[in-house]
């Protein structure tokens, strides 16, 4: 049983005794139930706007605050210091008033949290019209407690007004064949507004603007979701009133969802153009192609004939290691089949040769992927400019591949040609319009445009402009046009206009997206070939090596000379890495193979991908190393001298960043769990194929989730290339590791003489 206690009369007949038992949940003496009377006190925003307080063109919104009960017996004012009573109705017949003021509690907390603070001259509360002032007030007006008398100039009251609906609909107000120029029209419903208010309001994309009265008024766009999602799709802004029209081709237009927002004589004749257009291009790979493409390969190139079909340009934007090269050779291969095909009634059929413009580093490797995958089509690799004749090539080659340098140097001549098709690799190298590479490679004639680039697109509008503007002109406007619209720090939803305005011409695959189709480990030789100082450095060495062995002339004269061989075919290897590995004099002459590894590493830093190195050569580690250093680029670094060897590890492991790991075969070849790393590049190849495995199984090993993508770089014309040859023949020479007695005890008299006899007579 609770416990009970007695309370006299005497202490709780005032204010402050009824007022306790309130608080306590006590029940008043019956003889005092008369006497008592409640007063609930409830709270009063008044406000106005208010011009001139601290300057003539600062504006105000003055709050006076003010509390009173229903029935007028008592009102207070809130003050700097807190409530005062202005008025209070007399009482009679000892009548005890209790105050209720829960409602009041609230109140200074809501005044602060829209920055009111009290200003003793105009005895009321002020806060600043700021730009951010009417989505502020309109959201914490909008939470005020019920309790709360809120009274607002008209001003304030159009904050809380229901915005103004308008209605989207788009024009065609011209149309050249497959091209639509649209024009965006807003109607406004049941309000009187001039073209520039209208103007003001959808440049606020739902944001409030100022009107003349000095009210405020929002305008609400009337889409549905579905709506909304198909104008995104389109590509297209309904804020967009800037009254110019967009030029948009009628595969970007070809949404079903989007007749809604057209009229109906322009949609169809959108739809009308878009049913010419052939979707499911699906053609058979090409019988004369040396090699079976991955399910995703025969994807990308159904793509690209779908693009050559209806006469678009587009982008492969595959990532690096998934085979762009490769579904490149198999549309050229398709574009000459059609080309002959569509031209089979003329006496005598000439199809047009096909233009490659590469980076100089991998201009090797599409003739060797052509000869290796097509080996019908015939190649001219221009080095210089006096290759670049116009008869020999019409009538001698069916490909031309030469670099961006070339392009510029060689422009007027290759100008002269309509090509099959230019295709562009690595096409960030045009990523700048106003260069000289973009210029000219704008400034060529052909029937198809293609570029490759495994660089994601998202955060390079420019560059992605660029691109376009080569491979689809048109498409994405002018450029002042598409800078205008598609600033993502303008507009967040500008980047899902431009992926829907770039969706019909360009594919992209990243290595998850096509991981089931991929082997758990893919391998891949990149060729380079030498030039200048190392080229003369090889050549000379070789002939050395040459003299020297001249009197071999058995298997057992080999056997005996192993020790010479050995550390001649070493010197070679080395020049085949650096000029520097040989005489530190060379340390800062070019290197085929050093452009060719940053080559590589320039796309997966662009990708966001980690990379192992492996060098059997410490000091070509440090080569590397150097240069990755003087370009600021994250890298770590294991050889046998490295004392932290599980910090290195750690911090490359843990990273986001694309980075780099350099590592020596000795140090790093074996005991490693290197998984965040998807990608390795084997700079020096090793003849023994374990020892190379053992390398690429420091990434491809029980933790990775990626597919693993092993890049072998090759010096063209030489020692490297020789080996790898007999590689692939002998089985006994691969069981051996250049660098090991065993090695030449595999080799007899005529491997030697395969392996030295080049370069002698040839173009190094």
């Amino acid at each position: 049983m609770e416990p009970r206690y007695s309370i006299p009369k005497q202490v709780i007949d005032s204010l402050e005794g009824v007022e306790f038992l309130r608080k306590i949940g006590a029940s008043l003496p019956p003889s005092m139930e008369d006497r008592v009377v409640d007063i609930d006190l409830r709270g009063t925003f008044d406000m106005k706007i208010v011009r001139g307080l601290t300057s003539a063109e600062t504006e105000h919104v003055l709050c006076e605050v003010s509390a009173r009960d229903a029935s007028g017996y008592r009102t207070e004012k809130l003050g700097k210091d807190g409530w005062d009573v202005s008025h209070q109705e007399p009482m009679k017949n000892k009548v005890l008033l209790r105050f209720i003021r829960e409602h009041l509690y609230p109140i200074p907390g809501l005044l602060e949290e829209m920055g009111f603070s009290y200003d003793p001259q105009v005895g009321a509360f002020k806060a600043r019209v700021t730009r951010q002032f009417p989505e502020k007030f309109a959201e914490w007006a909008k939470q005020l407690p019920k309790e709360l008398t809120v009274n607002m100039d008209d001003k304030l009251k159009t904050l809380l007004a229901d915005p103004v609906a308008a209605a989207v609909r788009f024009e065609v107000v011209n149309q050249e064949i497959d091209w639509f120029d649209l024009r965006i029209v807003i109607d406004v419903e049941g309000v009187q507004l001039s073209k520039e208010q209208i103007r003001a309001l959808v440049a606020a994309r739902g944001g409030y603007v100022r009107m003349d009265d000095g009210g405020w008024m929002r305008l609400e766009i009337k889409l549905d979701n579905d709506q909304r999602d198909a104008v995104t799709r389109l590509g297209l802004d309904p804020f967009d009133l800037s009254g110019e029209t967009h030029r948009m081709h009628a595969m970007q237009l070809a949404d079903p969802k989007a007749a809604e927002v057209f009229d109906p004589k322009a949609w169809k004749r959108i739809k009308d153009r878009t049913a010419e257009i052939q979707i499911d291009v699906k053609p058979d790979v090409p019988s004369q192609l040396q090699a079976t493409l991955r399910p995703y390969q025969v994807e990308g190139f159904h793509f690209l004939a779908y693009l050559a079909t209806n006469g678009f340009g587009g982008i492969l934007a595959d990532d690096m290691g998934l085979g762009k090269t490769i579904q490149s050779i198999t549309y050229v291969l398709w574009l000459r089949e059609e080309f002959a095909r569509k031209n089979k009634s003329k006496k005598k059929v000439v199809i047009p040769p096909v233009l490659i413009v590469c980076p100089k580093s991998v201009l090797d490797v599409w003739a060797g992927e052509t000869e290796k995958f097509a080996p019908g089509v015939r190649v001219l690799v221009i080095r210089s400019k006096d290759q670049a004749n116009l008869e020999d090539i019409k009538k001698n080659y069916d490909m031309v591949v030469v670099n961006y340098a070339q392009l510029r140097v060689c422009g007027e001549t290759l100008n002269q040609i309509k090509w099959l098709t230019v295709i562009l690799d690595e096409g960030q190298q045009i990523k700048n319009p106003d260069s000289k590479a973009a210029k000219a490679a704008r400034e060529i004639v052909s029937y198809n445009r293609l570029v490759l680039s495994g660089t994601p697109i998202e955060n390079r509008l420019l560059d992605m402009w660029s691109l376009m503007a080569f491979s689809m002109p048109g498409v994405l406007g002018s450029r002042s046009y598409f800078k205008k619209r598609f600033d993502k720090r303008k507009d967040p939803q500008s980047q899902n206009r431009l992926a829907a305005r770039l969706k019909p011409f360009l594919l992209r695959r990243t290595k998850s997206q096509v991981a089931k189709d991929l082997p758990p480990r893919t391998e891949e030789e990149v060729y380079a070939k030498m030039e200048g100082i190392q080229s003369q450095l090889y050549k000379a060495e070789l002939r050395r090596i040459q003299q020297a062995l001249l009197g071999l002339d058995s298997d057992e004269s080999v056997k005996k000379n192993s020790f010479a061989i050995l550390q001649g075919l070493m010197r070679l290897r080395q020049i085949c890495c650096h000029p520097g590995l040989v005489d530190p004099k060379y340390a800062k002459e070019d290197s085929a193979k050093m452009t060719a590894l940053f080559y590589l590493l320039d796309q997966l830093r662009e990708e966001g991908h980690k990379v192992l190195v492996f060098s059997q050569f410490v000091s070509m580690l440090e080569i590397i190393k150097n240069r990755l250093e003087a370009e600021n680029r994250p890298l770590n670094y294991l050889t046998g001298q490295t004392k932290d060897r599980r910090g290195e590890i750690e911090k490359f492991q843990t990273t986001k960043d694309p980075s780099v790991f350099l590592l020596s075969l000795k140090a790093g070849g074996a005991g490693l769990n290197l998984t965040s790393a998807s990608y390795v590049v084997l700079y020096d190849p090793w003849w023994n194929p374990a020892v190379e495995s053992q390398a690429i199984d420091r990434t491809h090993r029980i933790g990775q989730k990626n597919k693993v993508i092993a890049y072998r770089l090759l010096t063209k014309d030489s020692v490297e290339e020789k080996i790898r040859i007999l590689q692939h023949q002998k089985n006994q020479l691969v069981a051996n590791v250049l660098g090991d007695e065993g090695f030449t005890s595999s080799l007899g008299i005529d491997d030697l003489n395969f392996i030295l006899n080049h370069g002698d007579d040839e173009e190094g």
